[in-house]
């Protein structure tokens, strides 16, 4: 049963938030139990400070113990200073209310830290992915999971480009694994496409996540959130991981999506500073890849982001971005390259065909940052001065077929059906 209340119309107060979560979670789940709590990290807009400080009151008194990860995926591991503004935990508060409370990284980059819970056969794989891939894929998850007595995933909900909508089980998967698991269904979702999956509820990716959840063993509860802005909860859902998430996917596709009566010759998406590389900020794109008109042109303005990717920039300085028919047509070309790198080059590069051997994107991806011309042109993707851009000149010109989008990379933005 899930319990929580939303509307894309009302924002919830702080008493209705703690009202969900106490009738929404039961306390035989964490009375004198070890609880595990995974949030997301500072990509993610939400009102995370007062979710934290909620659940240490509801909940951090009564638990044998109360703990918090970070579920990275495969982002950048954050010090305990960032976690701690994160949290909005203060040096006091982490020497009194939270001194025994852990704050935890998942360190997908360090192979100790996971385990093999199972296998899905290829038999399967195939009928989840609807005939795109057959292959057996094995699945890791963080093995500190199996210390704690209760999962509690603790997440907003946003359309996404890989599983279509956010959160519930996707904080486990890929917030907590890593391996061949998480690259080949980042690879399945680039094969549906990104138009194809964002905004969409029940994808193939969703459907192996949620096989991949039948290994863990461990109790899942999920608080999960439909958020405007930091501060701005319009819905919260609280229950059982599934469950809790779908009802946080109906209302984020009431609150999350805006409809356009036309395409755009160019579409300009403001980069907000939480995405601070374009392996985060190819957001703006997956959002508003629709809105641009046939050979037109996407600009991402972001002025503060100086790499494509602290983890993976050596591969994406190999390959560039490219769509997604230019891997498929050289299957055997990139066999050193994980596929979640292959996925996100093709997102981020959009959909188009190849004819005769030439790749032929449907638009052009210009970075406004600060990356180089030249490195622009190494990973395929166009460049223009930030410094040369009044971000002003391109508001208020729809008539002229140029859409503004302010902190692009959150609102999907469609063509009215």
């Amino acid at each position: 049963m899930t319990f929580g209340l939303g509307s894309p119309d009302t924002i919830l107060n702080e008493a209705q938030i703690r009202d969900i979560i106490t009738g929404g979670t039961p306390a035989s789940l964490f009375n004198n139990k070890r609880v595990l709590v995974l949030t997301p990290d500072t990509t993610r807009t939400c009102p995370l400070p007062m979710m934290i400080n909620c659940l240490q009151d509801i909940i951090g008194s009564r638990a044998e113990s109360l703990d918090f990860m970070v579920a990275l995926g495969t982002h950048t591991p954050l010090s305990e200073e960032k976690i701690l503004a994160l949290y909005g935990i203060t040096d006091q508060d982490r020497s009194s209310r939270y001194r025994n409370a852990r704050l935890l990284n998942h360190r997908w980059d360090l192979p100790d830290t996971l385990t093999r819970v199972g296998w899905i056969e290829e038999d399967e794989i195939e009928k989840l992915s609807g005939g795109l891939l057959r292959e057996k894929v094995p699945v890791d998850v963080n093995r500190i999971i199996f210390d704690y007595d209760l999962i509690l995933i603790l997440g907003p909900v946003f359309p996404h480009e890989v599983v279509g909508y956010s959160g519930g089980a996707k904080y486990l998967f890929p917030g907590v694994s890593g391996g061949e698991f998480l690259h080949a269904f980042h690879w399945l979702g680039a094969m549906v496409t990104c138009p194809g999956t964002i905004g969409i509820k029940h994808t193939p990716v969703r459907e192996v996540i949620n096989r991949a959840m039948k290994f863990i063993d461990v109790p899942v509860h999920c608080l999960a959130m439909v958020v405007k802005s930091q501060q701005s909860l319009y819905g919260l859902f609280a229950g059982d991981y599934n469950n809790a998430w779908s009802q946080a996917a109906d209302l984020s596709k009431q609150v999350h999506v805006t409809f356009k009566n036309r395409q755009y010759h160019t579409v300009f998406g403001i980069c907000p500073p939480m995405y601070d590389e374009i392996w985060t900020g190819g957001k703006v794109m997956y959002k508003l890849e629709t809105m641009v008109a046939d050979n037109g042109r996407l600009i991402i303005y972001a002025p503060h982001i100086t790499e494509v990717s602290r983890t993976w920039g050596h591969y994406m300085e190999e390959i560039g971005y490219h769509i997604r028919d230019y891997f498929l047509e050289q299957p055997d070309a990139f066999p050193h390259i994980p596929r979640g790198v292959l996925a996100h080059s093709t997102h981020v590069r959009g959909i188009g065909t190849v004819e005769n051997g030439i790749e032929k994107p449907r638009i052009d991806v210009v970075l406004a940052s600060a990356i180089p011309p030249e490195m622009c042109r190494k990973i395929n993707l166009g460049y223009l001065d930030p410094a040369t851009i009044n971000p002003d000149n391109y508001r208020n010109r729809e008539h002229e077929g140029i859409l503004f989008v302010d902190k692009a990379g959150e609102i999907l933005h469609r063509l009215r059906p």
